[in-house]
């Protein structure tokens, strides 16, 4: 299996993992823990297992000191303020309105790296950008969104996290270039702890452990270990290997797996319109990929 394959699969199993966050963490928030609170647990669970994982299997070069400012501005959009963002806002708002809100990225994520990286931008991918872009709003709005159920402070929020999940694939590259993807997520966690604490301490001793099902404890786990350390691994050597703006574009899969897992809990059906959105989404992201050149 060449490596361009193996990116593309990463970043659809990322996509994946996304798209299945929208519904399990709503059904953690707010009942059984509030956002800020979930964010904590995740920021300190994952930051230990990437710490252990890291000293015990990833034998590299330090850090150069210069380097570690650069590390704590990553981490700021990519684990701090990124994660306050997401999770206090998809509190208030639908996951339906995330999802639609969320396909802003990859835009931010071409301007971003235009700017930043002075990645160009080709009529292929802008047309890709665009029909994919097209095809999750269709896709999210067919499955019932309503601007009557927005929450406008929690789109706001919602915004916010897009902008800064886009400038955090663009500045993370050259960190990916110069280090192992397990060293960059390792310290973007370690300064991320420091970040979100304050915000969520309070609420995390208001946490009534004793009152969580099973279900809530399955929940808990997957947004710690697959929302949170197997997404940002995939996306971490993902964008080791490609632009980030093939990276962006796979957040149109979102609502497309978003759609279907619904569907494959029974908590919604699949007509002819759906699948052509779908298939609207796919064509969007070959179009970001192809001729990639990495």
């Amino acid at each position: 299996m060449s490596k361009e394959i193996r990116v593309h699969l990463a970043l659809a199993a990322a996509g994946l993992i996304y798209g299945a966050n929208y519904i399990i963490a709503k059904a953690i928030m707010p009942v059984y823990m509030a956002p800020f609170a979930l964010i904590v647990v995740r920021v300190v669970v994952a930051g230990l297992l990437f710490w252990i994982f890291h000293a015990l299997f990833i034998k590299e070069k330090l850090v150069h000191v210069r380097d570690y400012k650069k590390f704590f501005l990553v981490a700021i959009f990519g684990s701090g303020a990124n994660m306050l963002s997401f999770f206090k806002g998809l509190s208030y708002t639908s996951a339906i309105n995330a999802s639609i809100i969320m396909t802003m990225v990859p835009i931010i994520v071409l301007v971003t790296s235009y700017i930043i990286l002075k990645e160009r931008i080709t009529k292929l991918k802008m047309a890709g950008i665009i029909i994919g872009g097209f095809g999750a709003i269709l896709l999210i709005t067919s499955s019932g969104a309503s601007s009557e159920k927005t929450r406008f402070i929690g789109d706001l929020l919602v915004i916010a996290n897009s902008i800064f999940y886009g400038i955090y694939l663009v500045i993370v590259k050259p960190l990916m270039l110069r280090y192992h993807p397990v060293t960059v997520v390792k310290w973007v966690f370690i300064f991320g702890f420091f970040m979100v604490l304050p915000f969520g301490f309070h609420e995390l001793t208001q946490v009534q452990w004793s009152n969580f099902p099973f279900t809530i404890w399955m929940s808990l786990a997957f947004v710690v270990v697959g929302t949170t350390c197997c997404t940002y691994l995939l996306n971490a050597w993902a964008l080791k290997h490609t632009r980030p703006s093939v990276a962006g574009a796979y957040v149109y899969l979102q609502p497309v797996f978003a759609t279907f897992i619904t569907i494959v809990f029974g908590l919604g059906s699949l007509d002819w319109q759906q699948i052509l959105f779908s298939l609207l989404i796919f064509a969007g992201v070959y179009l970001v990929g192809k001729n990639d050149g990495h």
